[in-house]
């Protein structure tokens, strides 16, 4: 895989849908303007069927200087379960095509582990909260980009939001409960905390700090990245565009990378 053409391309992409959108001038539903749609899509339990196709690219990793590519599919579906709770259920499917991460001229591709969250949402005001289970499911192709363990453990999601402002955190702790017992066992904390604004054209930006702690291999990972993105249309297909420089603070020279690229594309399904 090519990976500088691939960011090049898809950034150009990106930067000329955006700039030439005329979704802001379009007359909406209520709750489908396009500040509307950007405010739901920083919520992670807004009722709004959305299917981000998340890219992340990191350089420099590990002894071989690796490169990891990592097309997260995280659909986001949510399901009512009365007038005052919905229950929203959120994919991570990882495809990685990485390079001298596991040794000096090696290549991995496949899928990597699942991971499923579902988070019980009141329907509430200003301050937005969410609880549940998040699973970790093997589905991995090779053994080098997976865990060969099913994990489990809770999630909580606390956020506050006003029109144009969404600041919060969204967390898990997951512990392995059954697999491959030649392998590791899992217990990971992930944390992210995040602010973003946005505006009546849909355009947005903002900060998120991402913090992942393996307790069984005692390593921690914190990256920071700021955000820019807009929303637009592919014909009558409602789309959001966001580009993210991913800078490593801390983490092991095994796993930190020297520096990341993320984009993303999520097709949103305003009517839902």
């Amino acid at each position: 895989m090519e990976f500088h053409k691939f960011i090049r391309v898809l950034l150009g992409t990106i930067s000329f849908v955006v700039s030439y959108s005329s979704y802001a001038q379009e007359e909406h539903k209520p709750g489908n303007s396009p500040q509307e749609l950007a405010d739901k899509l920083a919520n992670p339990v807004a009722s709004l069927i959305s299917v981000p196709l998340q890219n992340n690219l990191n350089y420099g990793i590990g002894p071989y200087n690796g490169v990891k590519y990592t097309i997260n599919v995280q659909p986001v579906i949510p399901f009512k379960l009365s007038d005052n709770l919905n229950l929203i259920s959120r994919w991570i499917l990882p495809v990685v095509d990485q390079r001298n991460i596991t040794g000096l001229n090696t290549h991995e591709f496949g899928l990597s582990d699942a991971t499923v969250t579902a988070f019980f949402a009141p329907k509430t005001e200003k301050i937005i909260y969410g609880v549940g289970p998040a699973f970790l499911v093997p589905t991995a192709t090779d053994k080098l980009l997976g865990t060969e363990k099913f994990g489990v453990g809770p999630s909580v999601l606390v956020m506050h939001q006003g029109k144009g402002l969404s600041v919060g955190f969204i967390a898990n702790q997951i512990w392995s409960v059954a697999g491959a017992s030649d392998r590791a066992d899992f217990n990971q904390f992930y944390t992210q905390i995040f602010l973003s604004h946005s505006y009546k054209s849909g355009a947005n930006w903002g900060v998120n700090a991402e913090i992942t702690q393996n307790w069984e291999g005692n390593t921690t990972l914190i990256s920071l990245n700021p955000m820019m993105g807009g929303i637009t249309k592919f014909g009558d297909q409602v789309v959001q565009f966001s580009v993210q420089p991913l800078i490593p603070i801390v983490g092991h020279q095994a796993i930190k990378p020297d520096w990341g690229l993320r984009a993303v594309i999520s097709f949103v399904f305003p009517g839902s």
